[in-house]
């Protein structure tokens, strides 16, 4: 092949990788709507929360589509029912329904389109309390775990979330606040600088021992916190929820498990069908996501100091954070350099004479106001 033919060839080669366009298959640009229902059927003293909610395009902007305004009921095989009321939108609730727990439990759902969809009645499962939470030190973090069993192995299976709290502080103090024309010592009442944050279990955290000879679940992960964490900057709090399974509700989570959690090569677990046991009693050909289930909850609360954890871990900062200084004998240039730069959060730097400061130091406001990602109220629970 000549020098000219092969410069040619690689030309149109290069024109064809450079023109490519992107392709949204119809079935995911044209999918249909579904329903969503997340929740368990609670027995015990704790409140059943139902989440509804509609499937959205991967095409959409949105990542959200809660479904409002239904009626929301448990139904019992003994004809009792107890209804449930939406407390936020797309969030249905019920304080401690006290089941009893020799009967079948069902959910019934009436969505504004005049939707009518149930769930297959179910038996309630009872939850062995957790035995412990407990945590492993490793190079680069804080691995979280649960451990629990049941003396009657009749359990087996297992399902878990949880909510988090820690409490932080910004990177600077700030002593100092200003009112745009004059600035004065920060009162007590708004201090920026410890605040409490949250977060809630973003993953589908599941145990069986079905293979085990004894209903024994050792170290079962929960989560992992990274040795940079702000979670662990001072102090941190993990309330943990343990429920119970049948092995129906074991198959249908780890199913979606494996669907949204473990897809993204050709090496992990190829899509497949996930049952649920919600159907369309008005359109019965409607797929329906969801698995209800019926069971006790067992819960249970740790708090972890950094004092525990390793001297060398330190925290990173979600921002950039650099303090600069100036003289407030030149306020022109104090007032158009720091209220530009930090948005009214000071630091002192320096006096001349105790009752006179000759100097402030600043820093942009995600280094200083700790209320950009938390609050000041300390929660109820904390101790």
């Amino acid at each position: 092949m000549k020098h000219g033919q092969i410069y040619f060839c690689c030309f149109v080669l290069i024109a064809a990788l450079g023109c490519k366009k992107p392709y949204a298959p119809p079935i995911v640009t044209n999918a249909p709507s579904y329903l969503v229902v997340e929740g368990v059927i609670v027995a015990g003293a704790d409140s059943t929360i139902i989440k509804l909610s509609h499937t959205v395009n991967l095409s959409k902007k949105i990542t959200n589509s809660p479904v409002a305004n239904a009626t929301l009921t448990v139904e019992s095989d003994g004809n009792a029912s107890y209804p449930l009321v939406e407390i936020k939108t797309g969030i249905y609730a019920s304080p401690a329904l006290n089941l009893d727990n020799t009967r079948k439990y069902r959910l019934r759902i009436k969505t504004p389109d005049n939707q009518v969809y149930l769930s297959d009645f179910t038996a309630v499962s009872i939850t062995p309390p957790i035995d412990s939470i407990g945590y492993t030190i490793l190079n680069n973090g804080l691995q979280i775990y649960s451990n629990a069993h049941d003396p009657q192995n009749n359990t087996r299976y297992y399902r878990w979330n949880y909510e988090e709290t820690w409490r932080f502080h910004s990177m600077y103090y700030s002593g100092f606040i200003s009112n745009g024309t004059s600035i004065d010592y920060r009162p007590s009442n708004q201090q920026i600088y410890y605040c409490f944050a949250g977060d809630i279990s973003s993953t589908i955290l599941l145990g069986s021992t079905a293979k085990l000879a004894q209903d024994v679940v050792y170290q079962n992960p929960i989560t992992f916190i990274p040795s940079t964490s702000e979670k662990i900057e001072l102090r941190y709090s993990i309330l943990l929820r343990q429920y119970a399974l049948t092995s129906d509700a074991f198959t249908f989570w780890t199913s979606l498990k494996k669907n949204t959690e473990q897809l993204g090569s050709i090496f992990d677990a190829q899509p497949s069908q996930i049952n649920g046991n919600i159907h369309n009693l008005t359109n019965p050909n409607e797929a329906v996501v969801g698995y209800i289930s019926a069971s006790t909850v067992q819960t249970k609360r740790v708090f972890i100091d950094n004092s525990e954890m390793p001297r060398t871990w330190k925290a990173t900062y979600p921002a950039s954070c650099q303090a600069d200084s100036f003289y407030f004998s030149n306020p022109k240039t104090g007032q158009n350099q720091v209220l530009e730069l930090i948005s009214g959060s000071y630091i002192p730097l320096s006096s001349y004479g105790v009752p006179v400061i000759i100097g402030y130091m600043g820093s942009s406001r995600p280094c200083v106001d700790c209320t950009l990602r938390g609050v000041t109220q300390t929660p109820s629970f904390w101790h």
